[in-house]
């Protein structure tokens, strides 16, 4: 649990960064790869954790201004990569503003539960890791190598030393 709005700068700029990563390796073409056919296109995932940034934070009093056009998934995934990272170091720089690491303490009711401001930053960073995950496996059906998160992709292995990834 977060202590400090810098601990809680530390991990949400870490965790930017590794989302920035696969962003980057994305495709216009590997944006129309869907879940099931009538399923988010992982254009959409990706702009849907994207967009929630500021609506989540203005939801728990930290003022960021919201995305214009949110409801509409732009075409390129340059565009993508390069809104998160905008909005991801203006989240920063308005949590810094707005809360102080008292303010990590306070209590507000999240989603029908009583939660610490730090529960509901934890939150938004474990929203986006989780849509991550889900845009990590479209990459995969979409023909793309993944970028490894929190450990190598299958193709990487071999420069491990290794054929095949451990059981």
């Amino acid at each position: 649990m977060y202590v400090t709005i810098s601990d809680f700068i530390k991990e949400w700029n870490k965790e930017a960064i590794l989302t920035q990563q696969v962003l980057d390796g994305l495709t216009n073409d590997s944006l129309k790869q869907q879940v099931y056919p009538e399923g988010r296109t992982l254009g959409r995932i990706l702009w849907h954790f994207t967009t929630n940034i500021p609506n989540y934070l203005n939801k728990f009093g930290v003022e960021m201004e919201n995305l214009e056009n949110a409801e509409n998934v732009p075409a390129t995934s340059k565009e993508i990569a390069e809104t998160f990272k905008r909005v991801s170091a203006q989240a920063a720089e308005a949590i810094e503003q707005h809360w102080t690491d008292d303010s990590l303490k306070q209590i507000q009711i999240a989603f029908g539960r009583k939660e610490t401001n730090a529960s509901i930053l934890m939150g938004l960073i474990k929203h986006i890791v989780h849509h991550r995950g889900q845009a990590t496996i479209l990459i995969r059906q979409a023909g793309l190598k993944p970028f490894g998160v929190y450990g190598p992709p299958k193709e990487d292995w071999i420069h491990l030393g290794m054929d095949n990834p451990p059981l």
